[in-house]
């Protein structure tokens, strides 16, 4: 075993020699027996750190256990066995896991209605390998460090497909923010937006976690951005990444404030909060003008996960403005994933993308740390009390001497 775990990095060719030696091959005087130690594999299927990465037996995760909107009725914690990796699998050992406001509609089993509880909670995550299967050894290694957006993130530890599995430079929270948040704003925008320059864009929730990205790409597009918010702090903010007329709906009416200084309307509107927010979206959109619905975040929380909307006159508005209006489901658009996230990362790395981490640090009970505060993050962000995306650093498990 030990002399497995010595392969080198991304060795795929390393293993494909050592399954093609025979008998007469180099390793002469090696038995059958010693051959099949190499080859067959049988008795060890994965590779683990055992040489001192503490991989305790036992970790902790949320699930799912009743079908909720209230994600502190829904999930629960609990202690599993921490999971072996398959053939093509990563072990990872999370350090970040993000807050989306989604997490609730996956809870509620709005999603996929056939998936019946208990299943596992939390869209993305981002740490290091720990244990990976003999197929994933030809691209990674225990100790890379990785992103990755899919189920069962809310754990302290999270087998994860290689091939679904971004590398990236380090475990800092900035890369965490792209993997949805960021992804929404730069796929929605560029295939449903299509922003000219000089155009003018209105995104709500402009300083939440994927407004921040809308109001950076449609900057980006040389157009002019309208970015509502809840307080000065975040209007300051939102100015900091270029939005040209931050709002604060708390202190200004919006609905004038947009009837008063664009006239004309608005030629692009990145939508998240839904209810009345999307019906004044709707009036304010200029002829040919797009609005794009990535969510209702205003009636998440309800029973039906659908806010109160007055829709009855929207047929007549499209129009009479030949506007429309076009849904983002980031899933259905996975073909676009990687060529946005390797775009954002260059951006990031060249100082040309802010990703506004919010760990809690002046939430009341103190920064979100360890899984328990996955719980007190929803909140705060439901509460609207965030900026930027919200993420929570999960506490290292503690050192255990029985091992995998």
């Amino acid at each position: 075993m030990s002399s497995l775990l010595l392969l080198p990095r991304h060795g795929g060719r390393a293993l494909s020699v050592i399954a093609g030696l025979r008998s007469t091959d180099a390793l002469s005087g090696v038995h059958s027996t010693a051959r099949r130690f190499i080859v067959d594999m049988s008795y060890s299927a994965h590779f683990m750190d055992f040489k001192g990465s503490s991989i305790p037996s036992s970790m902790r995760k949320l699930v799912v256990n009743k079908l909720s909107p209230n994600f502190r009725e829904a999930v629960s914690m609990q202690s599993v066995a921490v999971p072996t990796p398959g053939d093509a699998d990563l072990l990872v050992r999370n350090r970040f896991v993000g807050i989306n406001a989604s997490d609730i509609n996956y809870s509620a089993g709005r999603y996929d209605p056939s998936v019946k509880p208990p299943f596992d909670a939390g869209f993305e995550g981002i740490g290091e390998v720990v244990g990976l299967g003999l197929s994933a050894s030809s691209r990674y290694t225990v100790g890379d460090t990785v992103a990755y957006f899919g189920s069962g993130a809310f754990a302290e530890y999270t087998v994860v497909p290689a091939k679904e599995s971004v590398p990236v430079p380090a475990v800092k929270p900035e890369f965490l923010t792209l993997l949805v948040s960021g992804a929404t704003a730069y796929i929605a925008l560029k295939r449903l937006g299509d922003l000219a320059k000089g155009e003018t864009v209105l995104v709500t929730a402009a300083a939440g976690g994927t407004g921040q990205f809308a109001v950076q790409f449609a900057k980006q597009a040389g157009c002019h951005v309208i970015g509502t918010c809840s307080s000065d702090e975040k209007a300051g903010f939102l100015k900091s990444i270029g939005c040209d007329r931050p709002i604060n709906y708390k202190t200004e009416d919006l609905a004038k404030t947009l009837r008063k200084e664009y006239p004309k309307g608005v030629d692009v509107v990145y939508e998240s909060v839904g209810g009345s927010i999307f019906e004044l979206a709707v009036n304010s959109l200029a002829n040919k003008g797009r609005l794009i619905v990535i969510g209702f975040i205003s009636g998440y929380q309800s029973a039906s996960g659908i806010p109160p909307l007055k829709g009855g006159t929207l047929p007549v508005k499209l129009l009479q403005r030949s506007a429309s209006v076009r849904g983002f489901f980031l899933p259905h658009f996975i073909s676009d994933y990687r060529e946005a996230l390797g775009s954002m990362m260059q951006l990031y790395a060249k100082g040309k993308l802010v990703c506004e981490v919010d760990g809690g640090d002046l939430a009341q009970e103190g920064r979100f740390t360890g899984l328990e505060s996955v719980f007190r993050a929803v909140d705060y962000m439901y509460d609207g009390k965030n900026l930027g995306k919200v993420v929570v650093d999960v506490a290292p498990p503690s050192v255990s001497s029985s091992k995998l």
